[in-house]
């Protein structure tokens, strides 16, 4: 499911089959992130700044295969980015504002003005872009996101996160078609964007990009 209108075609197939369609949203069970959620929501009103980064480095192989291909994998911002756009969208609230900095097949960078968040954004398959404290040690993936200045560490966690989610699906409690859509109507306006460039409040890693 890559294009807002996949959606609607799959809840009409969901109404004529009576049948239910899951998505697999596996960052919702990440404990760090479910602590985020619930800081979060017991903080009220107030708005934080964001600044959400995710390189992991792909050969020239990526964009040979389907993968490479927009009208299949939705591009960058969809195909590395979905996961986290929908985890800081179900964190902060709906998107006010979407700004596209840089667009292109390796990476991408924006903001967003969600509910109860700026953020930076910025995603990338370029080893070129990974920051010294990954490639000392190195790394070839980097994941970061802070919240007011301080670094949430979730780099762990993964493994099983994939099992409780078709555990959830069998027992009839997963997540549906319109727990993606927020997440699906953004990556889908980042594809069609026209990139302002330089301007604003881009993520810093854009600058040496």
């Amino acid at each position: 499911m890559i294009y807002p209108e996949d959606m609607h075609i799959i809840k009409d197939i969901e109404a004529e089959t009576g049948k239910n369609v899951y998505t697999v949203l596996q960052l919702r069970y990440h404990p760090t992130i479910l602590a985020l959620k619930k800081e979060i929501k017991e903080g009220g009103d107030k708005i934080y700044d964001i600044d959400l980064s995710y390189i992991t480095t792909r050969g020239k192989w990526y964009l040979k295969g389907w993968k490479g291909d927009v009208s299949k994998s939705g591009g960058v911002a969809t195909n590395i980015g979905i996961h986290f756009f929908d985890m800081i969208t179900w964190i902060f609230g709906d998107v006010k504002e979407n700004i596209v900095h840089h667009y292109g097949p390796h990476k991408a960078a924006g903001f967003l003005q969600l509910e109860k968040a700026r953020v930076r954004w910025f995603l990338s398959l370029d080893y070129s872009d990974l920051p010294p404290q990954a490639t000392e040690k190195g790394m070839r993936t980097y994941r970061s996101i802070t919240v007011n200045g301080k670094e949430i560490e979730f780099s762990g966690g993964f493994t099983d996160l994939h099992t409780v989610t078709y555990q959830n699906i069998l027992n009839g409690n997963g997540f549906g078609i319109d727990d993606a859509r927020e997440s699906i109507e953004l990556t889908d306006f980042v594809r069609n964007a026209v990139p302002v460039g330089l301007k604003g409040d881009y993520h810093p890693f854009l600058k040496n990009a």
